[in-house]
C-alpha cells in the first residue's frame, strides 16, 4: 500500500487542497514572505557563527597557576 512513500499524484493532491485552502491570491505572498524569514534566519545563524569562531580565535590560552604560594 506505501510501498514508495510519497508519490506525484500525492503532492498534486496537497497543492490542490493548499490553493483552496489558502486561494491563490495569498500563496505568492506567503511564499515570499516564507523566502524573506529563510534568508534572515540564515543570515543570523552565519553571523552567530562568526561571532562564535572569532571570539574563540581572539581568547588567550588558558595558563593554569600552582595551587598555593611556594616559599
Amino acid at each position: 500500500m506505501l510501498r514508495n512513500g510519497l508519490e506525484p499524484w500525492h503532492l498534486l493532491i496537497v497543492a490542490i487542497v493548499v490553493i483552496v485552502l489558502f486561494g491563490s491570491k495569498k500563496l505568492p505572498d506567503t511564499a515570499r514572505a516564507l523566502g524573506r524569514s529563510m534568508r534572515i534566519l540564515k543570515s543570523e545563524a552565519k553571523a552567530l557563527k562568526d561571532d562564535d569562531t572569532s571570539a574563540t580565535a581572539t581568547e588567550p590560552p588558558a595558563t593554569t597557576q600552582a595551587a598555593g604560594p611556594t616559599t
